[in-house]
This record gives C-alpha cells, structure tokens and sequence, in this order.
C-alpha cells in the first residue's frame, strides 16, 4: 500500500514539533480520551484472527521481575520494582481491562504502574494504552517517529491504516539510548526501525533463578506485516529494516520477549517451565536466531514485491 502523501505530511510534521527526549509540548490540547470511548472500545467486536489472538493467558513471572500479563497471542509485560512499576505495551482496546486483571493475579496493582512504555504505534499493541494511562495514572513514554500516531489514535498507514483506537497522552519522548529508570531498574531503548519508523526495542538487566544476570531484549518486531516496500509505505522503509537486522545482530541479550508470544516460542517454554525448568526463557542463541528469521522473511517479501512491479 502507498502511503497518503497527506498521512505522511502530518507525520513528520508532528514528529518534527518534538525533540528527543523532550516532553511533549504543553501547549497542545492533551488528546484523552474518554469513558465512553474507552467503553465503546472495549465492547467493539474483534475480527476473528484478533479474537484469537485476544484469549486470554494465565499470567506468570518470566524470570525476576518480569512478568508476562498480556494475551495469548498478544505481549504485554510488567517490570516491578519497590517503587512502582512499568508496564509495556497495551494490546487491543479489548485485551485492557484481561491486563489489568492480570496485573492483579500477579498480587500487584495497576495504580502502582510509573510508567507505560510501547513498541510500536499499531492497533494491536496500543489500542489498550489510553484504558491503563487512565487506570494507572502512569507517565506514557514513546518514541517521536511513532508518537503522533498514539496521539491521534490511527496509525497513517499500512494495513491497519483505517483502524482508530483510543488515542493515548505522551508524556516523554526518548531518543534512542537514552533509559527509563525506576527502582533500580534501568530499560534503555533501541529505536528499531521498519516495521513502524519508531518501532522501540527495549533492553535490561535481570537476575535468574540460577542467581546469575541476564540480559533481556523486549524485541519491537521486524515483519513487514503486510506493509509495501515498492513503492516504499514511507521512504526510508527498506533502509530501516536493513539497520534493524544489522544491530540486532550487535546485541548481546539471552532473554528473548516479543510481543507476539509465538515468536518467542512462548507457550513451549512455559510449560517446560512449569515443569521445572526455572530459567526456561534464556537462550543465548534465541535473539540472533530470530533476527535470522525475520531478515530471511524480510529478503524474499523485498524480492517478491520487486518482482510484481517489473
């Protein structure tokens, strides 16, 4: 799909209005929205690979202090610390009110979350941001590329394009590198380009239960997802997908977690947990694999769509 040359215009043009790591200008109405979107949202009917995707998962400790509270087929994670917590992504309007039950399972309380941090400005991972800002009172953290879209509710392109969900506050904007700190806990952020131009990938520290550190990678995504690559859906589309793959191939992380559970093998390696493998999510060879994975898919999609346009 083309890009709208008017859809990118008001991207770039609101993405230009913030510096990184700058808060979001004050002077701006702030776009909450309200009870009655939030509950029209929520009631909306899925379509059914959605719904599929919306069922729900028993949450569950991945290792230390992250959490898995998301869906089935939809991530979302929680990172506690003695003074407060953080939670990324929101999944579907739909998945908000599962997570904060979820939360609560876990014995923790959505009112202690500090801050909420996304991936990516698609329907399906911040659709469910503007229900848990308000239930959290949380400070939303995203990256400029991407921070227009969650304000207005609808990413501008691609196949989620005509989709609208209820838009969410920004409260910070981050640059690549910089970190969202918290209780001792330190998430630096990885903008990751393609699949959305600020598609963020986040990284920590945390601690098994072979008492040795780790390093967990929340990884953003690098399908293409259904998006054009020619004509490129925005013009940078192809280059960014090539420097995703090349960095993630730098990063060093043995806790792999996405944000679609399957590619993360997620369901096998609960159960291995449950059986008493403790530290069932580390693997070394996991991220460098999966990067593998997606540029081989990313490749063949590039050589496909050349193909059609000859």
């Amino acid at each position: 799909m083309v890009l709208r040359s008017t859809s990118l215009a008001a991207l770039v043009l609101l993405a230009a209005c913030v510096a990184p790591g700058d808060d979001a200008p004050s002077a701006r109405p702030a776009p909450l929205a309200s009870e009655a979107v939030l509950a029209a949202a929520e009631q909306a009917p899925l379509q059914r690979g959605n719904l599929e995707w919306n069922r729900p998962f028993e949450p569950f400790t991945v290792i230390g202090n992250i959490h898995y509270v998301g869906m089935d087929g939809i991530g979302a994670y929680l990172i506690t610390t003695p003074d407060g917590h953080i939670l990324l992504d929101g999944g579907f309007a739909q998945s908000a009110p599962a997570i904060i039950a979820n939360i609560e399972r876990l014995g923790f309380d959505i009112a202690d979350v500090r801050y909420l941090l996304n991936s990516h400005a698609h329907h399906d991972h911040a659709a469910g941001l503007a229900r848990l800002q308000r239930a959290s009172g949380a400070q939303m953290i995203a990256s400029a590329p991407d921070w227009p879209a969650l304000e207005a509710g609808r990413f501008p392109f691609g196949p989620s394009e005509a989709v609208r969900f209820p838009p969410v506050r920004v409260d910070r904007v981050i640059a690549d590198g910089e970190t969202v700190a918290l209780g001792g806990v330190a998430l630096t952020a990885h903008i990751t380009p393609g699949h959305t131009p600020g598609c963020t990938s986040w990284s920590m520290d945390v601690a098994g239960a072979d008492g040795a550190r780790h390093r967990a990678f929340f990884h953003c995504s690098a399908t293409v997802a259904g998006q054009s690559l020619i004509p490129p859906a925005y013009p940078t589309i192809v280059a960014d997908f090539q420097s995703t793959f090349a960095r993630v191939r730098e990063i060093d992380a043995d806790v792999l977690l996405t944000n679609h559970p399957g590619f993360m093998d997620m369901h096998a390696r609960r159960a291995r947990q449950i059986a008493g493998d403790a530290d069932a999510f580390v693997d070394p060879e996991a991220l460098d694999a999966f990067n593998d994975r997606l540029e081989r898919a990313f490749h063949a999609e590039l050589a496909r769509q050349s193909a059609t346009q000859r």
